[in-house]
C-alpha cells in the first residue's frame, strides 16, 4: 500500500509543477503580447513622422524633375 500512495503523491506533485509552469508561461505570453503591441504603436508613430518629414522632400524632387 505504501508504493501506490507514493506514486500517487509523486503524480500529484508532477501535475502541480506543470500547472505552475503553465501559469508562468501564460503570464509571460501576456507580457510579450503587451510589448509587441507597444512596439507596433511606436512603429506606426515613427512611420507617420517619416511620412511627414519626406513629403517636402518629395515635392522638391518632383519640381526638380520637371525642370
Amino acid at each position: 500500500m505504501l508504493w501506490p500512495m507514493f506514486f500517487l503523491v509523486l503524480a500529484f506533485c508532477g501535475i502541480t509543477v506543470l500547472g505552475v509552469l503553465a501559469v508562468r508561461v501564460g503570464l509571460e505570453v501576456r507580457r510579450l503580447a503587451r510589448a509587441v503591441g507597444d512596439g507596433c504603436e511606436r512603429l506606426a508613430v515613427a512611420a507617420d513622422e517619416l511620412e511627414r518629414a519626406a513629403a517636402p522632400l518629395a515635392a522638391r524632387a518632383g519640381r526638380a524633375a520637371e525642370r
